[in-house]
């Protein structure tokens, strides 16, 4: 069969030329009469119609028409007189370019749990809601970085493999080419890092912030948007062992300059998506509206997910300090009537999730951002406040999600960040080059970072976080 140029169902679903031959090439989502093909090929979350004449249709190539197989369609588009779509597909010639064992294939036309899916994460995408999460993603990645080309950013690639834990949560998963079975160990017994490839111990990277920093302080604002790891074992989900991070840094910035920058990226990036995954969002909505049917009323979210999201768009987020947000979940009813998991007694305790989605679900009702949180909560490099007790932290707090990112003004000082450092028992000739930069023209600077797999979670309206990254990575999950 002579190949004909392929037309997206995407662009066929638009057009109006009737009358003209199109070639459709696609997946078979289901074949109805022996005569409706429901075709998809990934461009839209929408099928096109292709309507065989079976009367003069090799019989033995109709049985091959089965769910999830790929074929390819040329015939005339013609106005359909069905509901639900304007054109379909009168089909001329039909080739089956490959099989789909109807007995084996597990997508068959029903609907499927996300747990069953996570297990078959290699096929999920065939769904019609992996499509709808994934362009998602897409459309969510696309605008972070026209959000900071626009603005004069820097794209930074900072090294997945490094030497340093800038959390300092020691929650690393370790790169060697040693032999794990007989490491080469130091007179004390421990091991000799030194004969390993790097000459030191490394790790994966958990941030690239700090080297972020370094070029911050030379171009003046940059970002990096790359994949970060934690060894965290968490089964939870809200948790991945790999997941993706933005992190802008700026020169010349203050904490109120780094809230700004966080609340126009996040507004920036979600009216994004509503302008461009309408149908997405418009079918994850009614999946959510389904889904929460089989829920308690009073678990119910009193917003649906489009006006969760130009809710967010049309507020100012909340901003109040961590002081503040204690002593209205101290006097909240849900602590007084001992509703809360973790109850909140004395300021300095750090916040749960169940914490920040009350204040932001409950009480304001609106995005939050918070600030100046106790210095030991919080990491080494956060600029001290006078009051020798607070950090110039913020993170902002989204509903369903809690925190969503996490940032503060760094400390450019190079005497505050060597006693913290001391404090916090960080070696600091491992940091020599993070410390150069408060002895070479230091300058006040600030930054966050912003997980996108809880950005994608909260555009999205999935409830787990391994729907939501193609290939999840947990606790005893490594597949595919």
């Amino acid at each position: 069969m002579k190949t004909e140029k392929r037309i997206k169902v995407k662009d066929l679903l638009n057009s109006t030329a009737f009358g003209s031959e199109v070639t459709v090439k696609g997946w078979v989502r289901t074949f109805r009469n022996n005569q409706f093909i429901a075709i998809n090929d990934g461009s839209t979350i929408n099928n096109i119609q292709a309507v065989v004449d079976f009367s003069s249709m090799d019989e033995t190539l109709l049985k091959r028409l089965t769910t999830g197989a790929a074929i390819s369609v040329t015939g005339e588009l013609i106005e359909s007189l069905g509901k639900g779509q304007k054109v379909e597909v009168k089909v001329k010639q039909l080739e089956i370019l490959g099989d789909s064992d109807a007995e084996k294939f597990p997508l068959q036309p029903k609907k499927h749990s996300l747990e069953f899916l996570r297990e078959i994460a290699h096929l999920r995408f065939r769904t019609n809601t992996f499509n709808a999460v994934f362009k998602v993603r897409h459309a969510l990645g696309y605008a972070i970085h026209k959000f900071f080309n626009d603005r004069g950013f820097v794209y930074l690639h900072t090294p997945i493999i490094s030497a340093s834990d800038a959390e300092g949560a020691g929650e690393l998963f370790r790169v060697t080419t040693l032999d794990f079975n007989n490491p080469p160990r130091l007179e004390n017994g421990e091991v000799d890092f030194k004969q390993d490839f790097f000459g030191k111990s490394t790790n994966l990277t958990v941030s690239g912030q700090l080297e972020a920093e370094l070029a911050a302080m030379a171009f003046g604002e940059v970002y990096t948007f790359g994949p970060t790891f934690r060894a965290e074992n968490s089964n939870t989900t809200r948790h991945l062992a790999e997941f993706w991070m933005i992190e802008p840094e700026v020169a010349f910035a203050d904490l109120t300059d780094n809230m700004n920058l966080a609340e126009d990226l996040l507004k920036y990036v979600i009216k994004h998506a509503l302008e461009t995954c309408g149908d997405e969002l418009e079918f994850l909505k009614n999946r959510l509206i389904e889904e929460e049917k089989l829920k308690p009323q009073d678990e119910r979210s009193e917003l649906d997910l489009l006006a969760k999201l130009n809710f967010c768009l049309n507020n100012d987020f909340e901003r109040l300090t961590y002081t503040d947000a204690i002593e209205i979940l101290k006097n909240s009813n849900a602590n007084k009537k001992k509703k809360f998991k973790f109850l909140i007694d004395k300021w300095g305790v750090d916040l749960q999730s169940e914490h920040e989605r009350y204040l932001v679900e409950k009480h304001f009702k609106k995005p939050v951002i918070l600030t100046d949180y106790p210095k030991d909560i919080k990491a080494f490099y956060m600029r001290q406040n006078d009051d020798g007790t607070t950090v110039r932290a913020m993170d902002i707090l989204f509903p369903g999600i809690g925190e969503i990112v996490g940032g503060s003004q760094r400390e450019e000082r190079l005497e505050q960040l060597e006693n913290r450092m001391k404090e916090m028992n960080i070696p600091a000739q491992e940091l020599y080059w993070y410390l150069d930069l408060r002895k070479f023209g230091t300058a006040p600077h600030a930054g966050f970072g912003l997980g996108f797999e809880r950005l994608v979670l909260f555009v999205t309206g999935m409830t787990n976080i391994r729907d939501v990254i193609p290939f999840p990575r947990a606790p005893k999950t490594a597949e595919f």
